[in-house]
């Protein structure tokens, strides 16, 4: 396995797993909706559709690799700095009075496998932060001397079982803590956790490859 910064991948791709989002929404109101199975499917959908991204990505860094190695760094500086950018974010949501994220918990539905897995994966690959992230992270960890495709779809794999073990005890949680996982006040606490890390590891990232530029 070459990747790059391992340990500071899996911090990162943790932290940004637990961020509440889109994904983190949606598992508990179909959780919500029809009971565990229904966010678990819908996890498993959530998580297919990260290879797509991975792949999308792979193929941009491999025909930037082929062009320009400076280029290459530029790209990886571009998506140091949008580590930073999403933590600055994530602070500013965090001490907002409003969170903005809203759960639908208006009845209970029969479950349908087909319904969650196309909920949850359309949900993922339609999500343009997602792709634009996964175009601005994947970089740093990428190491040039060996193919991007397979590193990407490495990294992809390690999310999708962080994102699944997280989702699924997110389902399985909801029911005998609804009222936490729903609440303002969790979600923006949680926030505020990992947007002050992901600040910090940005910075890092930035330090690090400003040492290594020979220039």
């Amino acid at each position: 396995m070459h990747i790059l910064n391992f340990e500071a991948f899996l911090l990162a791709i943790t932290l940004l797993t637990i961020t509440p989002g889109i994904d983190t929404v949606l598992v508990i109101k179909n959780t919500s909706r029809s009971g565990g199975k229904d966010g678990i499917v819908t996890s498993l959908g959530i998580c297919l559709g990260l290879f797509v991204h991975a792949t999308f990505s792979a193929v941009g860094i491999s025909a930037i690799l082929l062009q320009s190695a400076e280029v290459f760094m530029a790209m990886k500086w571009i998506g140091a700095g949008y580590l930073i950018w999403l933590g600055i974010g994530a602070l500013k949501t965090a001490f907002r009075s409003h969170h903005g994220l809203t759960i639908d918990n208006s009845g209970v539905r029969v479950f349908s496998f087909r319904r969650s897995l196309k909920e949850g994966f359309l949900s993922n690959v339609l999500n343009p932060k997602t792709a634009v992230f996964y175009l601005a992270f994947l970089p740093q960890f990428i190491d040039p001397q060996h193919s991007p495709f397979a590193q990407a779809m490495t990294m992809a794999a390690i999310h999708f079982v962080i994102a699944m073990i997280w989702q699924c005890g997110l389902a399985g949680a909801v029911r005998s803590a609804k009222r936490f996982f729903a609440s303002p006040a969790a979600l923006k606490w949680m926030e505020g956790i990992t947007g002050s890390v992901l600040i910090l590891l940005g910075a890092k990232l930035l330090l690090d490859e400003h040492s290594q530029d020979p220039s």
